[in-house]
């Protein structure tokens, strides 16, 4: 499921980390979408512009999507994964779950990074601090541009009559004209939502 090269991407002395950068998540007219940019980077300098940091778990009914440190995302997903399989068909569960490990854990308090994870009938974000937090509106982003994709995702859900997938994907795009740590490679994934 991973490539090899991305799991490893938290150089040991170097002082510096990989930090993978906006996510956004959008619960609009029966559809969840997420979407994410391709880019990853180390200190002031590009590494990585196609990097995969939205997934689709549990055969394929979650989505997830990870900003903040590459390597300590990928250690949350594995850990919601195996969440997921002990709770399969309670999302919300697993999440507390991930979310109560993370937050006693000293190893996993160290992580540097946040999710979402959505499926037909939930969004969520968790965070170190032990969050998990459910968006009123159905609207969320983390990351560097987060706050640029939010904005613009709860003005298009607003005032727009685009799906959530477009939604996601217009916000994403107005967030990498504006954030130098978000770029134009966006991966884009959508389920069918509750009503």
């Amino acid at each position: 499921m991973f490539n090899e090269n991305e799991t490893k991407m938290s150089p040991s002395n170097s002082g510096q980390s990989f930090h993978a950068t906006t996510i956004i998540s959008v619960r609009h007219e029966g559809q969840v979408a997420m979407a994410g940019d391709g880019q990853v980077t180390l200190g002031s300098a590009i590494m990585k512009a196609d990097a995969m940091k939205i997934r689709r778990l549990c055969d394929g009914k979650v989505l997830c999507g990870f900003a903040g440190s590459s390597a300590d995302a990928f250690a949350l997903l594995e850990r919601f994964e195996a969440k997921l399989m002990d709770y399969p068909a309670n999302m919300p569960r697993a999440a507390t779950e991930l979310a109560k490990e993370w937050r006693l854990d000293r190893a996993l308090r160290r992580l540097e990074a946040m999710m979402i994870v959505a499926d037909k009938s939930h969004t969520l974000l968790l965070s170190g601090t032990g969050d998990v937090i459910s968006p009123t509106d159905g609207v969320v982003a983390i990351g560097s541009g987060g706050n640029y994709a939010l904005a613009s995702a709860r003005a298009l859900v607003r005032h727009s009559q685009l799906s959530a997938g477009q939604i996601c994907t217009e916000a994403m795009e107005v967030a990498a004209s504006i954030d130098i740590y978000t770029n134009g490679n966006i991966v884009m994934e959508s389920l069918e939502a509750d009503a």
